[in-house]
This record gives structure tokens, sequence and C-alpha cells, in this order.
């Protein structure tokens, strides 16, 4: 063996796999197909530790527990109808949600789901 295959590479930052080879200039899950940076993996993020700050479409800084107003009709996949302007959604959650809808919610009328925080403002 040479001294670089003695090097071990980092683990995935997504899923923690230890399978991570490299494809320069990256280095590649494939457990999960993350591609990352060698300077990622070596030095992680600054902003780990601090909160993430989730602010409504006009800079209102949102908190767990909020009430929001719905600003724009948003259509619903698989719904006829559509959340209207003005819609009032109580007891937010605040959540690193799929893409980037941040809001964890209960809509009535529609359920549960998840909204971007560029489409509410806070009440």
């Amino acid at each position: 063996m040479t001294d670089t295959q003695t090097d071990v590479l980092p683990p995935c930052p997504e899923c923690s796999s230890e399978y991570v080879y490299e494809m320069p200039p990256l280095l590649v899950c494939p457990e999960c197909a993350h591609e990352f940076s060698p300077a990622d993996a070596d030095a992680p993020g600054e902003d780990d530790d601090a909160p993430r700050v989730i602010k409504d479409a006009v800079g209102n800084v949102l908190a767990d527990g909020d009430t929001v107003t719905v600003i724009k009709d948003l259509k619903v996949k698989g719904q006829s109808q559509s959340i209207k302007v003005g819609t009032k959604v109580r007891g937010i959650r605040l959540v690193d949600g799929v893409g980037d809808h941040d809001i964890d919610c209960k809509v009535d009328g529609f359920g549960p789901m998840q909204l971007k925080s560029s489409v509410v403002k806070k009440v």
C-alpha cells in the first residue's frame, strides 16, 4: 500500500456513510449520492451550531408558535381548491423541510402541510 491509500476519507456529511470515494475534485457517497468537496468535509460549517433565522416575506423573524397570514394564492397538489390570500395559519413550527419549505403547519380545510416562509406574513 502507498501512503495515499492509507489516508482515510471523511464520512459523508449527509448520511454518515464511511464508504466515500474520490472522484476529483469531489468526494462522492455511493449510498446517498451526495457530492462534496474535501475542504467542506475537513472544516464543518461555521453555522452548524448557530440557530437558523427564518424570516417572512416582509422580513419579520418567525418563531415556533407564531400566527401567519398567506400573502398569495397557493395551489395545492391533489386539491381542486387553492389556499386563498389572507388565510390565517396558527401555531406554525419551523423545520428543515423539503426544498425551501421551512414552515410545518395545519391549514384549516387542507390539513397538515409545509409552506415556504416567502409566501407568509407574520400577524
